[in-house]
């Protein structure tokens, strides 16, 4: 095993809700999950990444933890999850699992017990603290889901506190009782076989012990927010310097075990999610990999990838980036850039072949490879508890969520026998799987072909970056090993470009573009690799 397999992975992401039913309850479980699993093994991506598949009361789909030890029987059993590992690593792929460590939910024992007496054992598990002397919150902490992020509780007359949903809890990881129970709580899935963690909201682990209110936000566009929680500059509420001595506890139990890792959610944006991302992986003794919000917004500009990548890289020059434009928790990343693309299979294409081309791990969400779309749902349709308290303002999160089409004819798409959790709609059908095999010319073959591309070139693998200066909307840079440059080269708009070329290059591995007495043409969202040994220099003439 490549003890270091993680530096250079290709994960992709399982919603184990939307991916494959067997039961016929409309809802995706691990026997479907197994069932797919050669579909993922024929990308060529490393690992297959799980959100939560925990005992939950599913307030927040699964990120509301009951028992840590146990699978919710809406995915199966214990038995079944051995059967995914094995099967996975039949497939040559790594397991990573979801861990939420900052909260759990309200049914939980844990917290059944913290709230029932201010003298039970676990007192001291949960955030307390007592009303100031009007009634109000100690301080002005916000929840990223809306209103106040305390909670009362009239058993023991004081407040607890939420980043999330006042059904998720958080944890008080100052108590080292609870530090422990959590690193339990890992080396039991690690004991069953799982090659990683991905760790949710890991800067949330810990809140300022003084309980001092948050300043307000510096940001420009802080008022034409739809909800207020960007108003604050949350220095107390996360991000606490305390949070190193708990990674680093982290760090020393997966290191007890071979080849395994860690990749920490940053949930923050701009510059303290960049630096976060650096501070948390410098080093041998904290998280192998971090990602952030940086690359799933809605900014599709050439300086503004340049600047996130190049900031991580001088930030932690020795740590590892986890880079990613689609997850469970934003609109895919076709929908939120189509507005600067002739095509969305184009931008498909090209998206792909840039994330391919970045320094680090890579992070793929499921049906992107298939080019998918984000959902367009009514409100009656709706299931995210953010969306559905502020509708229509936010849509929320369940447009990227509704299930895995595989094929193009079959009721639900061949992802249900039953009416699934979320609908399946006509403009999802025609991006099944059966229809993209059948095509040459997919999204879902440019995936393959493009990530096979990166795994046989050490340039993209563990060359390192440097880009040129060329102006909007072309982003460009070199990939560098002691014996071969590759230079990537994007269009990021709908219209053809013509850049000169100085120097001997050549074309190499999947594009849409042509080389022809020295002009590189770049179709509209196109993209190219060259063979650059030998490169003087390129130049935007059109």
């Amino acid at each position: 095993m490549n003890e270091n397999w993680w530096r250079n992975a290709i994960i992709y992401q399982v919603y184990p809700r939307s991916f494959q039913d067997t039961n016929g309850d409309g809802i995706g479980d691990l026997k479907g999950i197994t069932s797919r699993l050669d579909h993922i093994a024929s990308l060529g991506v490393d690992a297959v990444w799980l959100s939560p598949i925990f005992t939950s009361p599913m307030a927040d789909m699964g990120y509301d933890v009951s028992d840590y030890y146990d699978i919710d029987p809406l995915f199966g059993t214990l038995q079944d999850f051995d059967d995914f590992v094995t099967r996975s690593h039949e497939l040559g792929l790594k397991v990573i699992i979801d861990q939420v460590l900052s909260h759990s939910s309200s049914k939980h024992s844990w917290f059944e017990e913290s709230r029932a007496s201010r003298a039970s054992s676990k007192a001291d598990w949960y955030v307390w603290a007592d009303a100031q002397p009007d009634g109000m919150p100690p301080n002005n902490w916000l929840s990223v889901f809306g209103g106040s992020a305390w909670e009362w509780e009239p058993r023991r007359k004081q407040y607890y506190l939420h980043n999330f949903l006042a059904d998720q809890p958080d944890l008080n990881l100052h108590n080292e009782e609870v530090q422990e129970a959590l690193l339990r709580v890992l080396r039991f899935w690690l004991e069953r076989g799982v090659d990683g963690f991905r760790l949710d909201t890991v800067n949330y682990y810990y809140h300022d012990q003084q309980l001092r209110s948050n300043p307000a936000s510096i940001r420009a566009d802080r008022e034409a927010l739809p909800d207020v929680y960007g108003r604050q500059e949350h220095i107390f509420s996360k991000n606490r310097p305390e949070n190193i001595d708990f990674l680093k506890k982290l760090r020393t139990l997966t290191d007890e075990f071979e080849g395994r890792m860690m990749v920490g959610e940053i949930g923050d944006g701009g510059d303290a999610a960049t630096k976060l991302m650096a501070e948390y992986t410098k080093g041998s003794d904290r998280l192998h990999l971090c990602y952030s919000f940086e690359l799933l917004s809605p900014n599709y500009t050439a300086s503004h990838f340049r600047n996130a990548l190049e900031s991580y890289r001088l930030a932690a020059p020795d740590g590892t980036a986890c880079w990613s434009f689609s997850n469970h928790d934003v609109p895919r990343h076709v929908t939120r850039w189509e507005e600067n693309a002739g095509s969305s299979k184009e931008l498909a294409k090209q998206t792909v072949a840039m994330l391919m081309s970045f320094e680090g791990s890579i992070g793929i969400y499921q049906g992107e490879e298939l080019g998918q779309q984000d959902t367009e749902l009514n409100y009656d349709e709706l299931t995210d508890a953010q969306a559905i308290r502020f509708w229509p303002a936010v849509k929320g999160r369940d447009g990227c969520r509704t299930p895995m089409v595989w094929e193009a004819t079959k009721q639900h798409g061949g992802f249900s026998s039953a009416k699934p959790w979320l609908p399946v709609k006509d403009p999802q059908l025609v991006r099944a799987v059966d229809a993209a095999e059948a095509s040459n010319d997919s999204v879902l073959h440019s995936y393959r072909s493009t990530i096979e591309f990166r795994k046989n070139n050490d340039a993209l693998l563990t060359g390192s970056t440097a880009f040129l200066d060329l102006p909007e909307p072309i982003l460009a840079f070199h990939r560098m090993t002691k014996d071969q440059k590759l230079t990537c080269v994007f269009n990021l708009s709908e219209t053809a470009r013509e850049l000169r070329v100085e120097g001997a290059v050549s074309l190499s591995g999947p594009s849409s573009a042509t080389l022809h007495n020295q002009i590189l043409t770049l179709n509209p969202n196109g993209f190219a690799y060259l063979i650059s040994n030998q490169l003087e220099g390129l130049e935007l003439i059109s």
